[in-house]
C-alpha cells in the first residue's frame, strides 16, 4: 500500500505492524466525485488504523475526465440505469438451466434406475448390492426386485431446450448473420442481412458510440496528453472529430448513399433544370466516402481548379440527364456494381 500511495500519511504503528504481518488486509475507499467540469479524486483508509478512529487521507487529486466509463446497451423510459441483452434473455436462460438440470436427473435415474420390492420379510434392501453376479433372495410368490418405470421423456425436454436456445441466441443477437440453409450466400444477401442488422441495432449503436466509444477515445487521449506523449488536442467535433469505420457505421453511411441515389433518380423525372440543382463534384465525393473509395485516387480541389474543363461535368455523346437518372436508379438497386465501377476507376487512375 505504501508503493501504491507513497504520499500517504500512514500511522507509525500501522507501518510497524505491516512489516511484521505482510499479508494483513486494510480497507481502502477510492472515490471519484463530479465537481462541475472536473472530477475530484480521493483515496482514504477506511475507519483509520485498526478499524477505529478517523479515516486517513492517502491521496487527493483532480481528473479532467472521468476515469470510469458507464455505458448502456438500452434503457427503458424514465430510468437511468441501462439494460443488457442478457437481462432480456435472463428468464429463458434460467429456464434452460432448469430444464438441463431436470434432464440430467432423469438421465441419472435412467442409468442407475429406481427399484421397488415387496415387503415379504425375506428381501432386505439394506443388504442388496447391485453388482454383477449378485444373488438377491425373494419370497415364493413375490415379484422380488423390479425396476420403476421413469415417467420423464428425454425427447420432449430436448425440444423445449432447443426452442429456449433459439430464443436466447436471438436475444443475444447471435443469429443475425449465422449460418443459413444455403451456406453459399450471395453478396446481395449479405448486404440485405447486414442492413437488417443495422436497422435493428441503429439506436443501440448510436448510444454505444456516444456513451462508450467517444468517452473511451477521449479518456485515452487525455492519458497520453498527461504523459506528454502527444500534444494537447480537444475532440470538439469542429476542428478534431472522430470517424468510426466499423462495419455497422459503414453500412449506415451506405444507406445514406442509396437514399441520395434514389433522390437523384427522382429528380431526373423533373427535367434538366431539377438536375442542375446537384453539385456533381460534391455528390461524387460523398459517394466515394460512403463506399470507402481511397482518397488518393480522387482529384484534390487544387487540381480541379487548375483544370476547370476537366472538373466540369460532361456527359458522353448521345446521353442526356434522364439517362443519367436511369443509371443512378440501376446503381441504387445494385450497390455492388457501383463499388466495382469505382474500383475500376481507381485502377485506371493509378495506371
Amino acid at each position: 500500500m505504501q508503493a501504491r500511495f507513497p504520499e500517504g500519511n500512514f500511522p507509525a504503528d500501522m507501518v510497524a505492524r505491516s512489516e511484521k504481518e505482510k499479508d494483513h488486509r486494510y480497507a481502502v475507499v477510492e472515490a471519484v466525485i463530479e465537481n462541475g467540469h472536473r472530477f475530484d479524486y480521493m483515496a482514504v483508509l477506511e475507519n483509520g488504523y485498526g478499524g477505529v478512529g478517523e479515516p486517513v487521507l492517502l491521496r487527493k487529486g483532480v481528473f479532467s475526465h472521468s476515469p470510469f466509463i458507464g455505458f448502456r446497451w438500452l434503457k427503458a423510459p424514465g430510468e437511468s440505469y441501462g439494460r443488457s441483452p442478457v437481462m432480456k434473455a435472463l428468464p429463458d436462460i434460467k429456464t434452460a438451466n432448469k430444464v438441463v438440470e431436470l434432464a440430467l436427473k432423469n438421465a441419472s435415474i435412467a442409468v442407475t434406475g429406481i427399484w421397488q420390492a415387496d415387503d415379504d420379510g425375506v428381501l432386505n434392501p439394506a443388504t442388496i448390492k447391485l453388482v454383477p453376479g449378485t444373488i438377491i433372495p425373494k419370497a415364493v410368490g413375490s415379484a422380488g426386485l423390479t425396476p420403476l418405470q421413469s415417467p420423464g421423456s428425454f425427447d420432449l425436454s430436448q425440444v423445449v431446450l432447443e426452442e429456449l436456445r433459439k430464443r436466447i441466441r436471438h436475444g443475444l443477437l447471435a443469429d443475425k448473420l449465422g449460418a443459413t440453409e444455403n451456406k453459399q450466400m450471395t453478396a446481395t444477401e449479405v448486404l440485405e442481412r447486414s442492413a437488417e442488422m443495422a436497422r435493428i441495432l441503429g439506436a443501440t449503436y448510436g448510444r454505444l458510440q456516444a456513451e462508450l466509444l467517444t468517452p473511451l477515445v477521449v479518456r485515452a487521449l487525455a492519458i497520453l496528453v498527461r504523459r506528454g506523449e502527444v500534444e494537447a488536442v480537444r475532440v470538439d467535433g469542429r476542428y478534431v472529430d472522430l470517424q468510426y469505420k466499423s462495419p455497422l457505421a459503414r453500412q449506415q453511411t451506405r444507406k445514406e448513399a442509396q437514399d441520395i441515389l434514389a433522390w437523384i433518380q427522382s429528380l431526373s423525372a423533373l427535367g434538366p433544370q431539377a438536375m442542375g440543382l446537384i453539385d456533381p463534384i460534391k455528390t461524387a465525393r460523398f459517394l466515394a466516402k460512403a463506399y470507402g473509395v481511397p482518397a488518393d485516387i480522387l482529384k484534390t480541389q487544387e487540381e480541379l481548379e487548375q483544370a476547370p474543363s476537366q472538373g466540369a461535368m460532361t456527359l458522353p455523346a448521345g446521353m442526356d440527364m434522364g439517362q443519367v437518372g436511369e443509371m443512378a436508379k440501376k446503381l441504387m438497386q445494385n450497390p455492388e456494381q457501383l463499388q466495382e465501377m469505382m474500383k475500376e476507376v481507381g485502377h485506371a487512375t493509378a495506371s
